[in-house]
C-alpha cells in the first residue's frame, strides 16, 4: 500500500499566483507515488474578509479568537470559496481532487476549548475517515479545510479548529509517513533575529524543550504543538518547509526543519 503525506498548505504560497501553481505541480507529482491529503488554512483571506465587515483580527497564543459573526466568515471563506478554489486549481492542472471540510462525513468533530477564552475554537476530538478513504481510494487528492462539527451542540454549529491541529490529526488517523506544514519562515531558528540560528533537525524531545523556553513562540506554537503530537500519535516524520521558495514540495529533503 502506498504511504500517505499530509501537507499543510498556507501562507504565501495560497497568495502569489507563480507559487500557487508550483504548489499544485508538486502535489500533482507526489500524487503519482503517495496517497497525498492536502489541509489548507486561509488565514489571510479570512483577515480582509474581517476586514471587509470592520471586524479586528484577534490572537490568542497564535489561535484566533472566534465569534459568532467571525465564524460565519470563517466557514465561508475556507469551505466555500478557498476550498473550491484550491480543488479547481488542480483539476485545471491536470490532479484529480475533491474539496471537503471537517464537517463533511463527520470527518473531523472537535469540542470548544475552554482552558482559554476562545470563542468558537474546538479541540479535535475524533476523525472519521470513512469519506476521505473513499476519495483516496478513488485516486483524488482531497482537499480539507479546517471546520469542525461541535460534539457539544446542536446539530448545524461549527468550530474553527487551528489547520496545523487538523493537519496533524488527520496524520495520526490515516497512519500517515509524513507531516509537511508549509509557512513563511525557513523553519526553526534559536533566535528569530538570527538567521544562522537556523536548526535544519531536531527530535521531539529537544522541540518539546524549545517550546517550554519559550523560542517556539506567537504563531508557530501551534505549529510546533501539532509536530509534537503527530510525532508521539506515530507519524515518523514532521517537517516545517519555506513555502515561499518555488517547488519546496519537491525538494522537502533538502529544506525545512526535520522533527523525528
Amino acid at each position: 500500500m502506498m504511504q500517505t503525506t499530509v501537507i499543510k498548505y498556507g501562507g504565501s504560497a495560497m497568495i502569489n499566483e507563480y507559487l500557487k501553481t508550483a504548489v499544485i505541480e508538486d502535489l500533482i507529482h507526489i500524487a503519482e507515488e503517495e496517497r497525498v491529503i492536502l489541509v489548507h488554512g486561509g488565514g489571510p483571506e479570512i483577515d480582509a474578509m474581517l476586514r471587509r465587515v470592520n471586524k479586528t483580527s484577534r490572537f490568542v497564543n497564535g489561535l484566533r479568537y472566534t465569534d459568532e459573526e467571525t465564524m460565519e466568515i470563517v466557514q465561508m471563506v475556507l469551505c466555500g470559496k478557498l476550498n473550491k478554489e484550491i480543488a479547481a486549481l488542480i483539476q485545471a492542472q491536470g490532479g484529480k481532487a475533491v474539496g471537503l471540510c471537517g464537517i463533511d462525513g463527520g470527518l473531523l468533530k472537535a469540542r470548544r476549548i475552554t482552558s482559554v477564552d476562545l470563542g468558537l475554537v474546538g479541540e479535535i476530538e475524533s476523525v472519521d475517515l470513512d469519506v476521505l478513504n473513499q476519495v483516496l481510494d478513488s485516486g483524488f487528492i482531497p482537499v480539507v479545510s479546517s471546520v469542525a462539527l461541535d460534539l457539544d451542540e446542536d446539530a448545524g454549529r461549527s468550530l474553527n479548529v487551528n489547520a496545523d491541529t487538523a493537519a496533524a490529526e488527520l496524520a495520526i488517523a490515516t497512519k500517515a509517513a509524513r507531516l509537511i506544514l508549509m509557512t513563511d519562515v525557513p523553519g526553526l531558528l534559536r533566535d528569530i533575529r538570527d538567521p544562522s540560528s537556523f536548526i535544519s533537525e531536531l527530535s521531539r524531545a529537544e522541540l518539546e524543550q524549545l517550546r517550554q523556553d519559550g523560542v517556539v513562540s506567537k504563531g508557530m506554537i501551534p505549529k510546533a504543538d501539532c509536530c509534537i503530537k503527530a510525532l508521539a500519535g506515530g507519524v515518523k516524520e514532521t517537517r516545517i518547509i519555506d513555502g515561499r521558495r518555488p517547488h519546496a514540495l519537491l525538494s522537502v529533503q533538502n529544506l525545512g526543519t526535520a522533527i523525528v
